[in-house]
């Protein structure tokens, strides 16, 4: 049976949640919350298997980073193991038009937007910024500053509606990305403020992946995160985020609710960070062992590739082609993170300014000629 606000299953915390797909891969044809609201999903079976092709990929690229960064080829990484479906689920989610604003955690997504895997290695090997467009890709550089990015996106929300791009099927919406950890922060509250006052169309989705870095939830609030949205006026889900059918569902609602004018809603995604806060972190001070065992029982890769199984929709071969595709693309990105020339330091300058500035190119004189200096000498 369906877990939602009113009838929680053995595996749903406290209250409940949307689910679709159960952690043994049984398929819920719908769900009805207490509000009335009714979430489903109505996917090929060509669909159904890009979801899991997606999962797949995501983690093995993931995986490839984190060995690249033990192995001393990038300064740190945020891995996003077993939060593949809130991230893929709400990623596809998104229609072309719609904008997406990430935190530094959030590969999957960038995955489903069409940007190239390898740009958000630039920006952990230490030899850029961030190397795509967002005006292209929709989907903004990766926000280190935790919360900040979700006063970035309000604000553009409120553009889209000054602009008039709100109202109908085609209408623009945004989307925030924040963890649990990030609820505490002052910025995050201030966005909520304003777009639940100017009906902004925007998604907050907060991934409650249960550690703030070493902090636990009950560290962070008395209530569940979506129940906060009520105090500044809008709704407020949560949702099985190891659950992709579900996050695409509930994600794919609030974003047309938003682009129809109908104003912000926070998703909760509930999840588990399966690994370290990010390679500088040893998440075994902090968390008992069997806590993670529990959590790989509700695996989202698993449970897609039961119900795909169960439903006779995909069989060995398939699987193990899969595999073999996301084998080669890891290895691929790890052929191209190796070859990344490192940027002169003069290189430092370039992009502060998209037409230039005569107090920039200054100071750009100035270093390389303190550059210079040492050219012959010991240092």
């Amino acid at each position: 049976m369906a877990n939602d606000e009113s009838q929680p299953g053995a595996d749903a915390p406290a209250g409940g949640f949307v689910q679709l797909l159960t952690p043994d891969g049984e398929r819920v044809d719908s769900v009805t919350t207490a509000e009335g609201v009714t979430y489903s999903v109505d996917f090929t079976d060509d669909e159904y298997r890009g979801l899991y092709r997606d999962l797949v990929t995501v983690r093995r690229l993931d995986t490839e980073a984190t060995a690249l960064q033990r192995q001393g080829e990038l300064g740190i990484w945020a891995s996003l193991l077993g939060q593949e479906a809130a991230q893929v689920g709400s990623g596809r989610a998104l229609r072309p038009q719609d904008m997406a604003f990430p935190t530094y955690r959030e590969h999957g997504v960038l995955y489903t937007r069409g940007i190239d895997p390898i740009m958000p290695f630039g920006l952990f090997r230490g030899v850029d910024q961030g190397g795509w467009d967002p005006n292209e890709f929709k989907f903004n550089l990766y926000t280190i500053v935790i919360g900040s990015q979700t006063l970035h996106a309000t604000g553009y929300a409120m553009g889209v509606t000054m602009d008039g791009k709100t109202g109908g099927p085609d209408g623009e919406a945004v989307i925030a990305y924040f963890g649990d950890g990030a609820t505490s922060q002052g910025e995050v509250n201030e966005a909520f403020v304003w777009s639940g006052v100017f009906n902004a169309p925007i998604v907050f989705f907060c991934q409650n992946n249960q550690y703030a870095i070493s902090e636990p939830l009950e560290r962070q609030t008395r209530i569940p995160l979506h129940r906060r949205a009520d105090g500044y006026g809008f709704p407020g889900v949560r949702i099985d985020g190891n659950d992709v059918l579900a996050t695409y569902a509930v994600t794919r609602a609030a974003l047309d609710n938003a682009r129809h004018g109908q104003g912000p809603t926070l998703i909760e995604a509930y999840t588990y960070r399966m690994g370290a806060h990010t390679s500088s972190d040893d998440p075994t001070r902090y968390r008992i062992a069997s806590e993670v065992e529990s959590w790989k029982a509700k695996d989202p890769i698993s449970r897609l590739k039961a119900f795909l199984t169960k439903q006779q929709l995909a069989d060995d071969t398939f699987f193990t082609e899969v595999d073999e595709s996301a084998r080669t693309l890891a290895l691929d990105l790890r052929e191209r993170v190796l070859a990344m020339p490192d940027p002169q330091p003069v290189t430092l300058f370039d992009n502060v300014y998209p037409t230039g500035s005569p107090e920039v190119d200054a100071q750009r004189r100035q270093f390389a000629e303190y550059q210079a200096s040492f050219e012959g000498s010991a240092h």
